[in-house]
């Protein structure tokens, strides 16, 4: 009797192991149009809770999405360009902590609440660097639906996206071009406080 609980606990075991494997596995291999699609799923949610979380509770729901689907630490490199070879690694961190923390404000204040959108995939392509674009486009009601394209690069055994690119607009180059030019002009201490700004008018909107 013993021997066969033994034997039933080992098979358990292996079922659950199996189980957990198998999510890791879901989860680390994630495609780059899963990922994509992920975040978006976990934007929408937020939004349909948008008025009752508020600002600081669309924040806090929007760390962990945004955080594993972007790559920000390449994203607040590419921003400064050749300037982030002159930073010490504390300013580099800096410039990535605080980075991380207005891509979120970003997110928890454009999306706010909701109003029957949806995102729809249409594409997605191979680039000739090894990167790929998810071409999708968010359909908002009673007006013209947004067309998003997502550039993603391989991390690990899974994607990250690098830039988003709404109506043929680069968030990536808007940023390159304003916060180099700060950093050049007017140094460190003074992009890093321009972004706290940012995210401190996000909050108040």
């Amino acid at each position: 009797m013993v021997l066969k609980k033994l034997k039933l606990a080992v098979v358990f075991m292996i079922l659950l192991l199996g189980t957990i494997n198998a999510f890791a596995i879901d989860e680390g291999g994630a495609t780059a149009r899963q990922v994509v699609e992920k975040f978006q799923a976990d934007l929408i949610a937020v939004m349909k809770e948008g008025k009752k979380l508020g600002y600081a509770g669309r924040y806090e729901k929007l760390k962990d999405p945004v955080s594993n689907s972007h790559e920000l630490t390449k994203i607040a490199r590419i921003v400064v360009g050749k300037e982030w070879e002159k930073l010490s690694e504390e300013q580099q961190q800096k410039l990535v902590d605080v980075f991380s923390k207005l891509s979120i404000a970003s997110y928890a204040h454009n999306f706010k609440d909701y109003s029957g959108e949806s995102f729809v995939f249409d594409s997605e392509e191979e680039t000739t660097r090894g990167g790929v674009v998810v071409h999708s486009h968010f359909v908002i009601p009673d007006d013209k639906p947004v067309k998003f394209d997502y550039m993603l690069k391989e991390k690990g055994n899974s994607w990250r996206i690098i830039n988003i690119i709404a109506n043929g607009v680069s968030d990536l180059a808007l940023k390159r071009s304003e916060y180099t030019a700060i950093l050049q002009r007017e140094g460190f201490d003074a992009l890093i406080n321009k972004i706290n700004e940012k995210i401190d008018n996000y909050s108040k909107q």
